[in-house]
Order: structure tokens, then sequence, then C-alpha cells
């Protein structure tokens, strides 16, 4: 195919015709290119996210520039692994998945990959701190779905944990770095925010699964919480699921406060999209839930949205308020009674 390639040029000599290539020059070319493959790989995770979820890429607009981009490349890999074991499956899943996760490894040590979502993935986890210590137990869980296909108590908690905790961990060192600069430390979350960010995961997942409970038991033959098989769930274990849920749902409330600002809006705005999801599952008969995949309609997401931006700005006017009152109060008491 040498037919095709273009012939050799001198950089610089299209602008230069007495030009020599020199190594600053060279260099300069090299990291415009790098620049360009970078952007490029952040463009092609973004495609990734905007294709397959409404409800996340919704709340990622909320976030600012950097950590939007980094939250698609954290999904764009997530998804893609996905796709391995549920949409490909087959003989070659497991190979075609340990490919996947030993470009990542590699990508991991060296900040690049030839393929543009690992890539992507990388250059985010590498400045946010994310390692494998969240990457190997996600793959671990893929790994499962390839084989597992009945779960107990262990083999459940381990794979919400693996499938999801570990995720909302990798998107919690993407919200506390966002803004870190070249040279400083990575930034890393206290206990409260960890278990916050893990249960975030973790409802986020049980709502999906109960979501999908009808494709996932009757095309892909799993059956993810433990005691409920290809029937469905009984009331009684409906019942005992959204309590599940719901105490996931509280303790990752709880750990909002600790959020950088545009990160603790966001999260919130998807809290109230699984909200609205949640609720419209509990409202619907278990034999329902086994035949029909519930949905959030666009227009009750857009609406569910402005009431959370409602909120959020309400209650940052208050606090404003109260900011501006509690100085003032200072400065009297401070001056002996003169304002």
């Amino acid at each position: 195919m040498t037919a095709l390639r273009p012939a050799p040029r001198t950089r610089g000599s299209a602008d230069r015709p007495d030009a020599t290539s020199t190594p600053a020059a060279d260099a300069g070319v090299r990291a415009a290119s790098a620049v360009l493959y970078d952007r490029t790989a952040a463009r092609a995770s973004g495609t990734v996210l905007a294709g397959y979820s409404t409800s996340f890429g919704l709340g990622t607009r909320l976030l600012g520039p950097r950590a939007r981009r980094d939250i698609e490349a954290v999904y764009a890999l997530v998804r893609i692994a996905d796709e391995v074991v549920d949409t490909r499956g087959g003989d070659d899943a497991g190979d075609l998945l340990d490919e996947l996760e030993a470009q990542t490894a590699r990508a991991l040590a060296s900040g690049y990959s030839t393929n543009l979502v690992v890539h992507a993935f990388a250059r985010t986890a590498r400045r946010t701190g994310i390692g494998a210590a969240e990457v190997d137990p996600f793959f671990a869980s893929m790994r499962a779905d390839l084989t597992v296909r009945v779960h107990d108590r262990e083999s459940y908690e381990r794979y919400v944990y693996g499938s999801a905790e570990v995720v909302g961990l990798m998107c919690l060192q993407v919200f506390l770095n966002a803004d870190r600069r070249p040279g400083e430390p990575v930034r890393r979350p206290d206990a409260a925010t960890v278990a916050g960010a893990r249960a975030l995961g973790a409802a986020f997942q049980k709502i999906n699964f109960l979501r999908d409970l009808g494709a996932d038991s009757g095309e892909l033959g799993r059956c993810y919480f433990p005691g409920v098989g290809p029937q469905g769930p009984t009331d009684a274990q409906l019942a005992d699921i959204l309590a599940e849920i719901g105490d996931d749902l509280a303790r990752a409330r709880a750990a909002l406060p600790d959020l950088p600002r545009r990160a603790r809006t966001a999260v919130s705005a998807t809290l109230a999209l699984y909200d609205r999801l949640l609720a419209d599952l509990a409202a619907t008969p278990p034999e329902q839930v086994l035949a029909r995949r519930v949905r959030v309609s666009t227009p009750r997401k857009v609406a569910v949205l402005a009431g959370v931006l409602g909120t959020q700005a309400a209650g940052a006017v208050r606090d404003r308020v109260a900011g501006r009152t509690s100085s003032t109060r200072t400065q009297t008491t401070d001056d002996g009674g003169r304002a």
C-alpha cells in the first residue's frame, strides 16, 4: 500500500521553502498533533455518552467543561465494556474484554492508547487519581456477567461494588480534581464522601436492575437480585429492594454538601431523575416491571431538572443574603454598634 502514502516533506517547508526542519519545530508539530489527538479522543467519548444515556447526559451538562469531559471519558469506557458483555456476547466476548482491560492498563501506565475511548479515559484517570483500585474491580464485575447467571447475596454485593460503586468513586475523583492545577497533589475524599459516592453508584445500579428485569432475565439469562428468579420479585421482595435503594439514596444525599458546587448541582439533578424513575417503578405492579421497561419521558426529565435548578438557585440566593447579614452584624459588633 505504499502508493497511498503521501510523499515525504520537510515540516515547515510549505511556508518557508528554504527552511530546514529543526528539533524545536518538530517538537512543536508533534505537540500540536498530540493536542488534536487528545481532543478527538474526548469528542469520541462525548459521542458515546450522547448516544447511550439521556439522564446521565443531562446531568453532565451542569458541570464545568473540564469535569464534563472527564465524566464523559469515564462513562464511555464503562459503556464500551458493558457493550462487550451485553450486546456482543458470544464465545469471543471474554477475549475482547481481556483486550480492553489490557489496553486500559497499558494506557494508565503510558498515557496513550490507539483506542480513542481508552485514551480519553487514561488521560482523565492519570490526572484525577483514578487507578487500578477502581479499574480492576470494574473489569472483574464485567467478566462475571459472562459466567454468573444467578447471584447470591455475597456475589451480588461484590458485583454491585465493581460495576457501580467504583464508578461512583471514579466520578468523585473527577469532581474533586476538575480544577486541580499542574503540580498540585491529587485531592482525595474523606471516608464520609467515599461512602456517599459508593452509595450513589449502588443506588443507580439497583434502579437499573429493576428497570431492566425483563431484558436481564429474558434475553441475557441473568438474575441479579438475590432470591429473585426469572418470574420477577414478589410484592415483599420488591418492597425490600425499594427499601435497600432508599437507604443507598439517603447515604448519597448525606454526602452531597461535601461536593464542589457545580458537581453538587449536577449530582442533585441526576439524583432527582433517578428518584422520578424509582417512584414510577414503585408504582408499577411487579408483573408489569418484568414485562416492560419503565421510562421517564424527556419532557418530564426536563421538568425535573428545571425544578432542581430552581431550588439550587434559591438556595444560593439565601446563602448570599445570609452571608451579607452575617458580615453586617460582625461589622456592627466590631465597630462598637456603629454601622
